[in-house]
This record gives C-alpha cells, structure tokens and sequence, in this order.
C-alpha cells in the first residue's frame, strides 16, 4: 500500500474528499470521523462497477486492504454495484414490543472463542431504501458511553452497584472485562426497561459514543473491525425514532469477508462458519444463551 498523497486522509477527521493511493489507483476518500474512512469511488472512474472485488479485495491487494480496516475500525465502500455470491441475508427482526438482538452493541462472534476477523454489512441496490441506521463505534468508548448514560437507578441495582465504573478503570480494561461489564448494563437495561426506554437509551449511547450511524447509500458495503489486531469495533441497529414498525424498509446483507471470502489454495472453516450462523437467528424466549449476553443473535 503506498502512503496517502494527503497525510490528513488516514488520520484526521475530514468531511471533505481528498486522495488515497491504494491498489495501483488513486480514490476519492473523506474522515467523517477518526475511526472512519469512507472510499466515495476511485478517481476519473465515473461508470459504474465492483471496484472491492476487481481491485480492493484482489489477491495482490486483500491482506494490505484488511489491515487498513484493522488500523482504521470501519471503511465504508460507496457505490459499489456488485451480484458478489458469498453475501446473505441479514437475520433478525425487530419488533414494537421487544428489542432484537441486533439493536444491542455487540461483536459477531460473541458465543464462541474465534471471532471473525471484521463483519462486512451491505446495503444492496435494490428499490426501498433503508431507513434504520446502523450505529458504529469502538467498543472501549461504547462501553464508556454506556456508563455515561446509565440512569441512576439502574447502576444502583444488585447486578451494577458493586463495579468499579469510574473513567479510570475503564480505560485499565482489558477487552474481557469490558465484555464482562458490558454485559452486566445490558442484561440489567433488558430487564429494568421496556422496548423504547432501552431503545432511548442507546439513542444516548449512539450520541456519547460518537458512532457513526449516516443512513445507508444503495450499493454501500460497510467493512467494521470486530476482533483483530487494530481497533475492536461494535455495531447494532439503531432506530433513531420510537419504532411503530409497518414501514418499509431496504434489506442489508452480510460476510465475514476475512473467512469466507477466500483465496486460492485456502479452505473454509466450516465449523467456524455453522457456528457464527447459529448465532443468527431470531431469539427464542427472551432469555440469555450460554455464553453471551446477548442471547442467541
């Protein structure tokens, strides 16, 4: 990967589009905020095409390309038009009565000790737009966020009143204890609030964490860190209005790009890939899997 022709554009914050050299191009790229490079299109290309798999994802370029996504937390990839076969569906529905478990910041993989490398969600080209954001932010500020916001009343229960949730021993935690705490605000939001008081208070969460949640674009894939060597991202569905349901909306799909996008010579984990899959679908009783705060998701 050769350097930037602007510096600013791998480092700073940026609304503005300037250059990145990458892959043998030049792309027309811009830094909403510091853990965010969003890649508009490469430069003098105006027709439309898969540039992330004729180019970004080439062999040559894939690993250079995933390891700007390790350092960067999430590269969002606009217009890209593409029929790729290894995407599917995104499951899980959200309901006016309950939270799904999307709506919880969480890493894909929580169950299990191997977690995919990143998670790429795209917004296909399709005829309904999507009109439910998704909230992105790294996991040490959603956790701090999360504390933050936390009404009084809640900290004070059995579960929470006991942790140390002052700013400095968040910032000593290690990932597993930010998963443990994490946990414990989540359980006890579940069980203290009803739908759209949890749904308010990630609202706050979204806002104290400054997560990146900009509506989608038709044909934006969206590449997020979520368990690697650069920054750990999380991410959930995040509706910015009470959710009254009945409305339409786009479709998203997903991979884990680093496992099931492959290159020559290498072979699928397929346990692996059944168990991330299992963690999919809708939840059964409402009550914690083993495992994972979230439940089965």
């Amino acid at each position: 990967m050769s350097a930037p022709t602007n510096p600013s554009a791998a480092t700073q914050s940026d609304t503005s589009s300037s250059v990145l050299e990458f892959a043998n191009c030049q792309w027309r790229v811009r830094r909403p905020k510091p853990f965010v490079l969003v890649i508009e299109g490469e430069v003098g290309q105006e027709t439309p095409n898969d540039y992330l798999h004729d180019k970004l994802l080439q062999p040559e370029w894939r690993e250079a390309f995933y390891k700007l996504v390790d350092a960067t937390g999430l590269v969002a990839c606009l217009n890209v038009h593409t029929q790729h076969p290894t995407y599917r569906d995104v499951r899980g529905r959200s309901s006016k009565g309950r939270l799904s478990q999307g709506e919880y910041y969480h890493h894909d993989g929580c169950t299990g000790p191997v977690k995919p490398r990143f998670v790429e969600i795209r917004c296909p080209i399709q005829p309904q737009t999507r009109g439910v954001a998704t909230a992105i932010a790294p996991h040490r500020d959603v956790v701090k966020a999360m504390v933050q916001v936390l009404p009084a009343e809640l900290a004070a229960t059995s579960a929470l009143a006991t942790q140390d949730m002052s700013p400095e021993a968040l910032e000593q935690m290690d990932y597993a204890a930010l998963d443990h705490l994490q946990g414990l605000i989540t359980r006890t939001v579940r069980k203290k609030l009803n739908a759209e008081g949890a749904r308010s208070y990630f609202r706050q969460v979204d806002a104290a964490a400054n997560a990146y949640f900009e509506p989608w674009a038709l044909g934006e894939s969206r590449l997020i860190a979520n368990a690697n060597s650069g920054i750990t991202m999380q991410h959930r569905r995040a509706y910015q209005a009470p959710h009254t349901g009945g409305v339409a909306n786009g479709h998203l799909v997903k991979r884990w790009t680093n496992e099931e996008l492959l290159l020559p010579g290498q072979v699928a984990d397929l346990a692996l890939i059944t168990a991330l899959c299992s963690e999919e679908g809708d939840e059964a009783d409402g009550e914690r899997a083993e495992g994972c705060y979230l439940g089965a998701h």
